[in-house]
């Protein structure tokens, strides 16, 4: 029942359709896989470890070996960082909203546990186990990050996997070998076909 002398004040049909567009846009982030990973930047990366290890199977004392590798994973994330902004930016996608959020939360734990592992084995000087560890535990953050992001990444975080036990299981000499196989090569085949066929 109306009230007299008062009268409702009209909704601007643009202000709903705003809302109802940026409600629509969220959910669909929410609900997307992240299709900004970079094909290029993977070649990148795997152009540099492959440098890596060579480099690293010529050190004398297991510390050079870990300061090595150390740089090439600074190296091989100022890569990955850039490239995938320089996607994201291209096609007007954010990585801390929606499925790139997802992504990183993905990704991130398992770098972290390496990254302390690492540091706990190189202490007990059990350098042998490292390349095992690493290719193992990239594996399993790109494998559940992938999850949510096109068909080949699961793929690539599972070749990584196998790898990796290989690696456990391998003798110590093997491991820059392997690394390069790991961070060198599969990066380079999945970076080229990512880039060849989803957009760089």
């Amino acid at each position: 029942m109306a009230v007299p002398g008062h009268r409702r004040t009209p909704v601007a049909l643009d202000d709903t359709a705003r809302d109802n567009l940026r409600y629509i846009r969220e959910t669909m982030e929410r609900a997307g896989s992240f299709t900004a990973v970079p094909g290029w930047g993977g070649v990148g990366m795997g152009v540099t470890a492959l440098g890596a290890a060579a480099i690293a199977s010529r050190q004398a004392s297991p510390w050079s070996w870990l300061a090595t590798w150390g740089v090439e994973a600074a190296i091989a994330l100022a890569i990955a960082t850039w490239s995938t902004y320089s996607k994201l930016r291209a096609s007007n996608m954010t990585l801390l909203t929606g499925p790139g959020r997802r992504f990183i939360y993905s990704l991130a734990p398992p770098l972290f546990v390496g990254a302390l592992l690492t540091l706990v084995f190189a202490r007990m000087e059990l350098f042998s186990v490292i390349p095992g560890i690493w290719l193992l535990l990239y594996g399993t953050g790109v494998l559940t990050g992938g999850a949510i992001s096109i068909r080949l990444i699961p793929l690539m975080g599972l070749c990584f996997i196998v790898l990796g036990a290989v690696a456990l299981f391998s003798p110590a000499n093997w491991g820059d070998a392997l690394l390069g196989v790991g961070f060198g090569g599969i990066h380079v085949v999945f970076g080229a076909v990512i880039a060849r066929y989803h957009g760089g």
